[in-house]
């Protein structure tokens, strides 16, 4: 069920799967939505609720000042205290949504009871930033889906192709996210990573597509290796495994949570 909170004056959407299983919030990929996560809720059935916000500047939520990993972690813990969930619950990330998970974790331990990192990296350069140079072309809002697809290029337009939403007034059509907005949290994850990732000590996982870009073998590596408590879930795919493989992942994550 798709609902609405607000933090500020901003609007916060999210999917909330339902069931009285075990809370999982699950945080999408960089212009992504909650709503990639249905599979996952699906697989993993009554035993989990799985709670799955639209990030800020994503799908039905509103744009926010900042893209900055404090401003996506307080939109989290806003959203678990909205619930009434102040147990600690297990969180999910996927690519952007996995470094946020992990400052979560870093920064509100006592909130995060175990933790899966779906290939996101602890170490980003500027030279990835060649990776989204669609975003420069693409329009926020046009007339009709034809003209935003269009200007949005092949790369961009298979992205956003089921996901563009109408304007509330009526008057034509927008992307589900702003091109500039994503281009700045691009920006906000650059550095080193790896304080955030030591710094839990709950259960982890690491999911990995074994031939990412995103998440070299040898950094998947060391990451299992320096954080004690994790397990690894290599996946043959590059950085889109959890869709490449979606059986996989499900599989993957619903092993490590039914050993919590």
């Amino acid at each position: 069920m798709r609902n609405e909170m607000k933090i500020d004056d901003r609007t916060l959407s999210y999917l909330d799967f339902g069931g009285t299983g075990r809370p999982l919030l699950a945080l999408h990929g960089g212009m992504s939505e909650g709503a990639a996560f249905a599979g996952l809720a699906e697989a993993l059935g009554e035993e989990w609720r799985v709670i799955a916000p639209d990030q800020r500047g994503h799908g039905d939520s509103d744009r926010a000042p900042d893209y900055s990993r404090e401003g996506y972690v307080a939109d989290a813990v806003a959203l678990l205290n909205h619930l009434g969930l102040q147990a600690p619950v297990a969180v999910l990330g996927y690519s952007l949504g996995g470094l946020n998970a992990v400052h979560l974790a870093a920064a509100h331990p006592h909130r995060v009871a175990a933790l899966i990192d779906v290939d996101a990296t602890v170490q980003i350069h500027p030279a990835e930033s060649d990776w989204f140079g669609f975003l420069h072309g693409m329009r926020y809002t046009a007339a009709t889906p034809e003209e935003l697809l269009e200007a949005a290029g092949p790369l961009g337009a298979q992205i956003v192709g089921q996901a563009l939403r109408p304007l509330a007034d009526g008057s034509g059509w927008r992307l589900p996210f702003h091109p500039q907005d994503q281009l700045d949290s691009i920006e906000g994850c650059r550095g080193d990573h790896w304080e955030a990732w030591l710094a839990s000590d709950c259960p982890a996982l690491l999911v990995h597509g074994t031939r990412s870009e995103a998440l070299p073998q040898a950094v998947a590596t060391s990451m299992v290796t320096r954080r004690p408590g994790t397990s690894y879930a290599p996946l043959d795919g590059d950085h889109f495994v959890p869709f490449q493989d979606p059986q996989g992942f499900h599989e993957a994550v619903g092993k490590f949570l039914a050993g919590l």
